[in-house]
């Protein structure tokens, strides 16, 4: 048997492992139930479920969703969930029951949510992607998807839901969090070093998982904000900024890709053959596998309306390009009566089937389909992650505000207070897509800065009142604590905690407290959690304009997973730190950058509004954007790329080193960056270009380039750019890729709005 033989090729396996199955067991290999509902637990012993039998002995399950993940949908807890070794010892019993009980011993693929870490119990949190964005830091990414693929191939997941490649519109979406931001180009780095690191050398190693990109496409640009709401995209600006970050992932090697709910002009993503064949396939020459969102083929019948039925809605996805269905069940009960009445061939569900059996070869699980219990408990977790955990998340803070250098502080000014209810809150900080963390795992910000100042300063702390919950009654408290304390630290913004049966704060002494009465949730942010305002939840601001009256420094410290615009803060704060959810070390990283232990070098990658009703209002928008509001201009109030550092830099020298090239020749792009403070600090150089005469219109500005620099005081580094075809062309007339000959602005500095130019003259051989 061909597909027996690891030294046939991949092609010859998946061929004649094909010829063998049954429509059943084909049918078998495009669906995937939920992982959790496959095993039961009775204290230390767990069993497989009749249920999960019951389906491999129909014909086999060709993946499982989530097997590991824990968290209220699952409804798997702390107490009822996997350890590590149980995560590698549960996969490799459901991977033995399968391959032993069905005729053929197909392995299964276990696909599992890695976002900003394997949603696991014990695995490694880190910051949520929109703070990885604000890194900067492309390297340091890659280093931390390795380490998720390490973690999560270790429990025996072969496949991650992630990275997320939407380009956002407009962040009142709640999944602005998952994002990388508003700009194409730099989500497009940060894909490849996703892949790069997900993937690795090669997918059959014990440290690669597939990465999934999704939301494939035009996930971010949905109408009003509104998650999964139709996208109004003309085919020239979905090419250039949609599309752009999944092509680059697929020409790094992805080996798949997730539909978007939503739909585009007129055409629902999971049924677009236009995307998910003509483009996805034909034109970029896609190998992988595609894979819809969960419950997204019923949509088409139920939601879209674009099908008679749900077997239509199951024989429109397979025709479109899609291979398998994320926990849905259309694929399993429609697609054999479908090819028995002749809506579907056979070939049409082959095709499928062979794209997901050559991924599964290409990952070894033929050859080796169980893992190590005992590896999954030594390196899950383990130190060296974890500080790489506390590394990321100090490089995601922006420091947008810092008034009479009130930053940073230092570790002996007597009494400092941290008041806030995200202060002391283990889930506000970390974001949605976690799993139950033991308290232990997990440094606040309270736990941080007590840690910073033990024996040098005493720390007092009073949350002041919860996310969204109207009551003042823990006011008195800590404005009491905050007059006491020579500088106060209030750490404040928004949730995408689920329910994880924790309970809530005592606002009177800042104490856990289990009550069986509904309590209001503080989750604002996050999947399903869209909003039309974007200023504090609750009585948050009316806490801060309290603690201000008190004349002391105020350091506002935000965590949340989207901007906020309170322009109250903006103008009263002495010091005003964006920390998005920076993951389990968030306190640590945010007690580093506050006390001068590190220099903050988070840029934005989102521009950040003075006012909701600015919105759009990402840096790229075209020369012909309009004119002003009434109430307002078309400023931000923190322009894309921006952050402060407790250090300062000068650019100088800004060269070409030619001022005119042919359209095909590179052209090399110098500057000079001094660190002209005196702290060592990092600064994102930042490459702009703006084509000056075009035959569509352009974005006045836009990113081609950056490269995070570290300098010592008074040291000078040459940073130098590449032009190319690739960084001047964009979508032209014919909705072709074109370089066009004319002049190009070429624009270096430390923001979007802070940059030196010059000029580059291209012309056509």
């Amino acid at each position: 048997m061909k597909y027996l033989d690891a030294s046939c090729s991949i092609d010859e396996r998946a061929a004649d492992l094909l010829e063998r199955m049954t429509l059943e067991e084909k049918i078998g290999q495009l669906v995937q139930p939920f992982g959790w509902q496959t095993y039961e637990r009775e204290g230390a012993e767990i069993q497989l479920t009749d249920a999960f039998k019951e389906a491999i002995a129909k014909g086999g399950v060709g993946s499982l969703y989530g097997v590991l993940r824990a968290d209220p949908w699952t409804g798997v807890t702390l107490e009822t969930g996997l350890s590590p070794r149980e995560g590698a010892e549960v996969t490799n019993q459901i991977q033995k029951y399968a391959i032993e009980h069905t005729r053929l011993g197909i392995p299964i693929l276990f696909g599992e949510e890695c976002s900003h870490g394997h949603m696991a119990i014990g695995s490694t949190v880190f910051p949520v992607p929109i703070g990885m964005g604000s890194t900067w830091n492309v390297e340091l990414f890659e280093r931390m998807c390795r380490v998720v693929a390490t973690e999560t191939r270790a429990q025996g997941g072969t496949a991650t839901y992630s990275p997320v490649l939407d380009v956002v519109r407009d962040p009142r979406w709640g999944r602005t969090e998952e994002t990388f931001g508003e700009d194409p180009f730099l989500i497009s780095e940060m894909a490849v070093a996703a892949v790069r690191g997900l993937q690795g050398d090669a997918l059959n190693s014990d440290q690669s998982i597939i990465a999934t990109l999704k939301h494939f496409v035009g996930y971010g640009a949905s109408e009003g904000g509104r998650n999964a709401a139709p996208a109004h995209l003309g085919p020239r600006e979905l090419k250039e900024k949609d599309l752009l970050p999944f092509q680059r992932a697929v020409e790094a090697g992805a080996r798949s890709i997730m539909t978007a709910y939503n739909e585009v002009d007129g055409v629902p993503c999971t049924s677009n053959q236009e995307l998910l064949t003509n483009v996805l396939r034909e034109q970029w020459g896609f190998e992988g596998f595609v894979i819809t969102d969960c419950g997204a083929i019923n949509m088409l019948y139920h939601g879209h309306q674009v099908a008679e039925s749900e077997e239509d809605a199951a024989c429109l996805a397979i025709r479109a390009g899609v291979d398998m269905e994320m926990s849905g069940d259309s694929f399993g009960k429609y697609l054999q009566s479908a090819v028995e009445s002749h809506k579907l061939s056979v070939s049409e569900i082959d095709e499928a089937v062979r794209r997901v059996l050559r991924m599964k070869f290409e990952l070894g699980l033929f050859e080796r389909p169980y893992v190590d219990p005992t590896h999954a408990a030594n390196i899950i977790g383990k130190a060296e992650h974890i500080e790489l955990a506390r590394t990321t998340a100090r490089e995601s803070i922006v420091l947008l505000k810092n008034n009479a250098n009130t930053l940073p502080l230092s570790s002996s000014l007597g009494k400092i207070a941290v008041v806030g209810p995200n202060a002391n809150n283990i889930y506000n900080q970390l974001g949605d897509y976690t799993s139950p963390q033991q308290r232990q795992q997990i440094v606040t910000v309270l736990d941080g800065v007590s840690q910073k100042c033990a024996g040098r300063a005493e720390v007092k702390y009073a949350p002041g009142c919860r996310i969204k919950d109207p009551s003042k009654e823990g006011f008195q408290t800590a404005v009491q604590c905050a007059a006491e304390a020579d500088t106060i630290i209030a750490v404040v913004g928004g949730s995408s905690a689920r329910d994880f049966g924790e309970g809530t704060i005592d606002l009177k002494t800042g104490a856990a407290i289990i009550t069986d009465q509904s309590v209001l949730s503080d989750m604002d942010c996050g999947e399903g959690f869209d909003r039309a305002e974007l200023g504090l939840s609750g009585v948050q601001l009316d806490l801060l304009k309290e603690l201000h009256a008190l004349g002391k420094p105020l350091v506002v410290v935000y965590l949340n997973g989207r901007p906020i615009i309170e322009p109250w803060v903006d103008e009263h704060a002495d010091a005003i730190l964006e920390a998005w959810y920076p993951g389990q070390e968030g306190g640590n990283a945010i007690a580093d950058v506050l006390f001068g232990d590190y220099n903050p070098s988070g840029r934005l990658t989102l521009s950040i509004p003075k006012h909701v009703g600015q919105l759009p209002i990402s840096y790229n928008t075209k020369r012909t954007k309009g004119k002003r509001y009434v109430e307002t201009d078309l400023n931000p109030q923190y322009p894309f790329g921006f952050g402060l550092s407790y250090t300062s830099f000068q650019y100088d020298n800004l060269r070409l080193d030619q001022s005119h090239i042919a359209w095909n020749e590179p052209c090399i792009v110098s500057v000079d960056v001094t660190n002209t403070g005196s702290m060592a600090g990092q600064e994102v150089v930042q490459m702009y270009v703006s084509d000056v005469v075009s035959s569509v219109t352009r974005p006045a500005k836009e990113l081609k380039g950056f490269r995070k620099i570290h300098l010592e005081p008074g040291e000078t580094k040459t940073v130098q750019f590449t032009i190319s075809a690739k960084e001047l062309q964009f979508v032209g007339p014919n909705l072709e890729w074109i370089v066009e000959q004319g002049e190009f602005r070429i624009m270096v500095g430390g923001n979007v709005e802070d940059l030196h130019e010059t000029s580059l003259h291209v012309v056509h051989n």
